[in-house]
């Protein structure tokens, strides 16, 4: 790296250190809560991408291992919500009642221990990348669309995780050539295009959560 590298590069870890505290300041703010937070997790997100991905051999690794463990996270929700939906239809009363069920996925509530960066300030931040509030279109959890039931009955889980379309691979955004075998899920994508995480917020959880929600529709 050249000087001038070296300058830029320092220059824009600052300012994403700047745009952190502010972010952390607007979530504790309740005053003038989420007033700026989304533009500046947008603002944030643009700068770290566009520097990590001039690099992407180097965290291919971890993409890779998230998308993984993700994939296996979103499998053992969508088993066990046909489990429970497959138990209340057998259980449904005779009086009209319509039920749903919902099964939502999220992150884990604690910042990622295998995250590069540790610092005494990362968990507020990981609590703000979080919020729905700021992140909007993480409200509904990872996969944006929920897998609800009845609607969702005939979805296989390949339909549900998005791999049945050629090709079966959501890279949209990535060095296309380092990234077309690699069978990356829908879910992987919304989280990278539509959501405002950076790259480097989620390629390295490996913990999620689940929330399974039963409604009765009269």
């Amino acid at each position: 790296m050249n000087k001038k590298d070296f300058e830029i590069n320092a220059l824009c870890n600052y300012s994403i250190k700047m745009i952190e505290k502010e972010i952390i300041c607007e979530y504790n703010n309740t005053r003038n809560y989420a007033l700026n937070g989304d533009a500046l997790l947008n603002l944030r997100k643009n700068i770290i991408n566009k520097e990590l991905l001039a690099h992407q051999a180097e965290i291919l690794p971890d993409i890779i291992a998230f998308n993984d463990a993700l994939r296996e996270a979103l499998r053992e929700m969508y088993d066990r919500a046909h489990r429970i939906w497959n138990k209340m239809i057998d259980s449904i009363d005779e009086d009209g009642e319509e039920m749903e069920l919902t099964a939502k996925c999220y992150f884990d509530a604690d910042y990622p221990a295998s995250h590069p960066i540790q610092a005494d300030d990362r968990q507020d931040l990981w609590y703000a990348l979080c919020d729905e509030d700021l992140n909007p279109m993480y409200a509904d959890g990872i996969s944006v669309l929920t897998l609800t039931f009845p609607r969702d009955e005939g979805y296989t889980f390949d339909s549900f995780i998005g791999m049945d379309c050629p090709p079966p691979n959501w890279n949209e955004g990535l060095d296309p050539v380092l990234t077309k075998d690699l069978h990356l899920i829908s879910q992987f994508h919304n989280l990278f295009q539509h959501m405002l995480f950076a790259i480097t917020d989620f390629i390295y959880v490996r913990k999620f959560r689940t929330e399974i929600n039963i409604e009765i529709i009269k």
